[in-house]
C-alpha cells in the first residue's frame, strides 16, 4: 500500500489589507515610546525645577526628556510619510464606527504634538534646561525663554493632563482593535501587524 499523505492543514489564503512596512514600524514605535515616557514621568517635576535640583542628576528625568524628544520627531516624520505613502487600507465598517476611529486618531495626532510643545513650555516657564541622554543639554528653550506665552499658563500642569489624556486615549485605540478583531474578526488590527501575524 502507498504511504497515506496526512490531511493539509488549513490556511488563511485572504488577501489581508496592510498598512506598508514603515507606517507599521513607526506606528509600533510612536506607542512602545509614549507608553516609556509615560512610565519614566517623573512626579513633581515643576517643584524640583523650582528647587534647583539638577535634571541631569536623575535619570527618570533624562529618559522622559529624551523619549519626549524622540516621540515629536517621530511623529513628524509620521505626517510626511502619510501625505508620501500609498493609500491606507481601507477596512468596511459602520459609519459610526469609522467616524469615531477618525476622531480617536486625530486626537492622539494632536496630543503627540502637543505633548513635547508644552514640556518645552513648561521648561522654559520655569527656566529649566532641557536635558537628554548622551550629555545633551539646553540650558534655555530657544524662542520660548523669557516670552509672556511661556508664563502664559503652568504649563506642566497642562502636560499632566495631556499625559494622562493620551494613555486613555491609547487605552481605548487599544481596545476597539482587539474588539474589532475577536468580536468582529475583520482586518482592522491585521492591518497594522506584519504578514503572518494576526491570522
Amino acid at each position: 500500500m502507498g504511504r497515506m499523505n496526512s490531511p493539509a492543514q488549513p490556511t488563511d489564503t485572504r488577501s489581508v489589507p496592510r498598512f506598508d512596512a514603515l507606517s507599521r514600524l513607526l506606528h509600533w514605535l510612536a506607542a512602545i515610546i509614549v507608553l516609556a515616557a509615560f512610565i519614566l514621568g517623573p512626579e513633581g517635576f515643576g517643584r524640583m525645577m523650582r528647587q534647583h535640583v539638577d535634571p541631569a542628576t536623575r535619570s527618570d528625568i533624562l529618559w522622559h526628556e529624551t523619549l519626549g524628544v524622540a516621540i515629536f520627531i517621530i511623529t513628524l516624520i509620521r505626517l510626511v510619510w502619510v501625505a508620501l505613502r500609498p493609500a491606507a487600507p481601507q477596512v468596511p465598517m459602520a459609519p459610526w464606527m469609522h467616524r469615531a476611529s477618525k476622531a480617536v486618531q486625530g486626537l492622539l495626532w494632536l496630543l503627540m504634538i502637543l505633548l513635547p510643545l508644552t514640556a518645552l513650555l513648561s521648561l522654559a516657564r520655569d527656566q529649566a534646561p532641557l536635558t537628554l541622554l548622551a550629555g545633551l543639554r539646553l540650558d534655555s528653550i530657544p524662542v520660548l525663554a523669557g516670552t509672556s506665552f511661556s508664563r502664559l499658563l503652568d504649563w506642566g500642569d497642562v502636560h499632566g493632563f495631556l499625559g494622562d489624556s493620551i494613555m486613555v486615549l491609547a487605552g481605548i485605540h487599544a481596545f476597539a482593535a482587539i474588539y474589532h478583531h475577536f468580536v468582529l474578526k475583520d482586518d482592522v488590527l491585521r492591518s497594522m501587524l506584519p504578514p503572518g501575524r494576526g491570522a
